[in-house]
C-alpha cells in the first residue's frame, strides 16, 4: 500500500544496482537520487526523538519521513531512484525496503558497515559517472524544487553540499571521480559541514552549496516541523528558507495527526 500523498510507479521486481566499472562510477549515465535510510524499527531508529515521543512513535515518524523523501525524489526525472538501506540482515533481505523498492520503482543497495562517511562513499560510488545526489530522510518538508536545484548545481561543479541549520548537511552530490571528502569528519557534531568543506579545500576539489533547509532529528525540531505545517513559522530563518504555504510532506502530516503530535 502506498504511503499518504505518494504517487509512485511500480516495477515487477526489486532491482539491484549495476556492478561498478572499476573504483568509481558505473555504466549508468542518468543522475541517481540515492535515499539514505535506516529501516524504522522501534528502538533502533530516530533515537534522539525517543525520549520525547517513545520508540513506537519515533519509528512511525521515521517511516513517514522516508516515504515523503522517496515521493519527492521520485518526481525528479529522468533520474534513477536508489534506496541505500540499513537493516538487520541487509537491505536486500528487508521486507520493508523491498516493498518500498517495488512501490517506487527503485534500486536497492546496502549501506554496509563502517561510519557514516564510509557508508555514504559506498552508496555513492557505483553511480557517480552520471552524477548522484545522496539525500537523507531527516528533511521531510524539503520542497521538491530544492532537490531539483541541487541537481542543477551538480552540472556546474563536481561536488554539491546542501547545508542544514544545525551545522550538517542533508544532501551530498558527486559527479565524476569520488574524492575522499568524508575522512576525519566528526559525525554527529555541529562541525560536520565545516569539516567536509575543509577536506574539499585540502583536495583542491571545486564544490557548490545547495539551498539551506532544516532537519528533524531532535525533540526541539518537532516544534519547528509542527509550526511549518500549521503555517505559523515565525523564526528569523523562515524568510531565507523560502517556506511556502503548501504541505510538502503529506505522509508526515498524517503521521503527526494520527500520533497526536500535531
Amino acid at each position: 500500500m502506498n504511503g499518504p500523498g505518494a504517487s509512485p510507479r511500480r516495477s515487477e521486481s526489486v532491482r539491484m544496482p549495476p556492478r561498478s566499472n572499476g573504483r568509481d562510477g558505473s555504466r549508468m549515465r542518468h543522475l541517481a537520487i540515492i535515499v539514505f535510510a535506516r529501516e524504522p524499527i522501534p528502538g533502533r531508529t530516530k533515537s534522539r526523538l525517543i525520549p520525547a515521543v517513545g520508540s513506537e512513535k519515533a519509528a512511525r515518524l521515521a517511516d513517514a519521513f522516508i516515504r515523503d523523501t522517496l515521493a519527492k525524489a521520485h518526481e525528479l526525472r529522468p533520474a534513477e531512484l536508489v534506496i541505500a538501506g540499513a537493516a538487520p540482515g541487509g537491505a536486500h533481505r528487508s521486507r520493508y525496503f523491498r516493498r518500498l523498492a517495488r512501490e517506487y520503482g527503485a534500486w536497492i543497495c546496502d549501506q554496509g558497515p563502517g561510519d557514516l562517511g564510509q557508508r555514504m562513499m559506498r552508496a555513492l560510488r557505483p553511480f557517480t559517472n552520471g552524477g548522484a545526489l545522496l539525500l537523507g530522510t531527516d528533511t521531510p518538508t524539503l520542497p521538491a524544487g530544492m532537490l531539483a536545484q541541487s541537481a542543477s548545481l551538480l552540472k556546474a561543479a563536481p561536488v554539491v553540499l546542501a547545508p542544514t541549520l544545525d551545522g550538517g548537511y542533508y544532501l551530498v552530490g558527486v559527479r565524476g571521480p569520488l574524492p575522499d571528502i568524508f575522512r576525519g569528519v566528526k559525525w554527529g557534531q555541529p562541525c560536520v559541514m565545516n569539516d567536509t568543506l575543509e577536506r574539499l579545500r585540502e583536495c583542491g576539489h571545486p564544490y557548490r552549496l545547495g539551498p539551506w533547509w532544516y532537519d528533524v532529528d531532535r525533540p526541539g525540531d518537532l516544534a519547528l516541523l509542527r509550526a511549518h505545517l500549521k503555517r505559523r513559522l515565525e523564526i528569523p530563518a523562515a524568510r531565507a528558507l523560502h517556506i511556502g504555504r503548501e504541505i510538502p510532506c503529506p505522509a508526515t502530516a498524517v503521521a503527526l495527526r494520527e500520533l497526536g503530535l500535531y
